[in-house]
């Protein structure tokens, strides 16, 4: 007798999110090389020039969730300022209730267009949700306030952005010690090798949280590298504690508007339930809608840790487990669609709500 293998529907008959991420391929051979075909020599992953004529090609909103980030925000808009991008861009900052300076270091910088302060903690989900309701772009760059992006940045993405892509850069992590003596550390080069996405050294014989393996071995993995720019991680495949929608990191992300409101935004409830997975979440249920991810290579910015670096590692980490749960959860359920009209009447209510300084 033969196996028979059963797929969990839902009570419309709708496969699950997990279902559908197994249905979805990732190879973006296609796309890439029709780009740059078009780029006058210029490669997928270099730094592209202003004067790139596809630099005009999508309009771009950068919306950053700000939660105590006063150490850092000053120098993350002053790079805003300083990209070389000819179109015009808009910057939209969420204030996630912080109680520190961060609502006066936007207030005060000309780079900032739009600029929304919670009435409550609700969370980086709800902030940017809120963003993405504000932005006019028709690609969201999500941006965290510590991430601090070099000048070709917006060109590279706007030349690049399409209806059907999720734009994923990377970071390289600067202790605060370090880029607190460094007031020139936005003019310094980032290193690709130093996000975990592309080096990446687990510790044996450990239970690896996201997939719940363990290494017998020390491995020196390349997670970018071996997975060929991520086309691998197509059809629900994964390179040991990775799959796709983990690579999706709203540290620096670029996404269709369009389609983050077609899905409903991120999902708040991981805000209540502590730290990560609402983007992993999006990026799920933007691949299972055929959106394709792939990374840019020369988009890479400095992450700038706050001076309570390791005090907040573990305060964040303590609350994983729960929003991984979460997570699980949702990947049962149908993927979501046809959620804009109430992304927006939900998005428009908690802004009567919230204080607008600008």
């Amino acid at each position: 007798m033969g196996l028979v293998v059963t797929t969990r529907r839902s009570a419309d008959g709708s496969l699950p999110l997990r279902r559908h991420l197994q249905h979805q391929g990732n190879n973006h051979s296609s796309s890439v090389h029709a780009w740059e075909a078009l780029a006058d020599g210029i490669g997928w992953h270099q730094a592209t020039p202003a004067t790139c004529w596809l630099a005009a090609s999508q309009t771009v909103s950068v919306v950053i969730p700000a939660y105590q980030v006063g150490h850092s925000l000053s120098t993350v808009l002053d790079a805003l300022d300083a990209q070389h991008h000819r179109h015009k861009f808009e910057v939209i900052v969420v204030d996630d209730f912080s109680a520190d300076d961060t609502v006066q270091v936007a207030a005060g910088h000309r780079v900032v267009d739009r600029l929304v302060r919670l009435p409550q903690r609700m969370g980086a989900a709800t902030a940017r949700n809120v963003g993405t309701a504000l932005a006019h772009g028709q690609t969201v760059l999500y941006l965290d306030g510590d991430m601090v992006i070099p000048p070709h940045v917006i060109t590279d993405i706007a030349a690049r952005a399409t209806d059907t892509s999720v734009l994923v850069g990377f970071r390289h992590n600067v202790r605060y010690e370090v880029h607190h003596r460094d007031p020139a550390i936005s003019r310094r080069i980032p290193n690709l090798a130093a996000d975990h996405r592309v080096v990446w050294r687990p510790p044996p014989k450990t239970v690896l949280p996201y997939s719940g393996t363990t290494l017998a071995e020390p491995l020196d993995g390349r997670p970018l590298d071996d997975t060929h720019d991520f086309i691998d991680l197509g059809y629900g495949q994964s390179y040991y504690d990775w799959d796709l929608p983990r690579m999706v990191v709203t540290a620096l992300v670029a996404v269709p508007r369009a389609a983050v409101l077609d899905v409903g935004g991120f999902d708040a409830e991981f805000g209540r339930l502590g730290w990560g997975m609402e983007d992993t979440y999006l990026g799920a249920c933007l691949i299972a809608t055929g959106l394709l991810v792939i990374p840019l290579r020369q988009a890479v910015g400095f992450h700038l840790d706050p001076p309570d670096a390791a005090e907040q590692w573990q305060h964040k980490l303590a609350g994983w487990p729960r929003t991984l749960a979460r997570y699980r959860d949702l990947l049962e359920l149908p993927a979501p669609r046809g959620r804009t009209q109430n992304f927006i009447a939900t998005m428009s209510s908690l802004l009567t709500h919230c204080e607008v300084h600008r």
